[in-house]
């Protein structure tokens, strides 16, 4: 298998559990309290929406899909609209491996080495877009 498809599969894991969402916001809100600020009046089941088809998209344009949505979140997260600072990425990620940790029962630090590798080009699409 290749390092696109281990992830797709440890997402795949990690998605028949609502918990791992719900998870993630919670080590992403902790660890800033500026993020933590900026969901405060959020609805969250909705982000949780949101936040499982933007992993999906990153996957899918590591994979070869068109990146066309991931230019369009990063339009959206730009300066000029929710102005997500660009330092917070790392944070995110950060914040989506220890939910990986936590609900991959097939993690392993080689795992995590993948998802970041297969997710950075797609982040650095959405973080230079700011």
């Amino acid at each position: 298998m290749t390092t696109t498809d281990n992830v797709f599969q440890s997402y795949g894991r990690c998605c028949r559990d609502e918990q791992f969402f719900v998870d993630f916001y919670t080590f992403f809100m902790d660890s800033s309290e500026q993020i933590h600020q900026r969901f405060l009046d959020t609805d969250m089941a909705a982000q949780r929406h949101l936040l499982r088809n933007g992993i999906m998209q990153l996957i899918l344009t590591a994979r070869g899909m068109s990146d066309r949505k991931l230019r369009a979140l990063g339009e959206s997260h730009n300066r000029h609209h929710y102005n997500i600072d660009p330092a917070w990425y790392d944070l995110w990620l950060d914040a989506l491996m220890e939910a990986v940790r936590q609900h991959d029962p097939d993690y392993s630090p080689t795992l995590e080495a993948e998802w970041r590798d297969v997710l950075r080009p797609g982040i650095n699409l959405i973080r230079n877009a700011y």
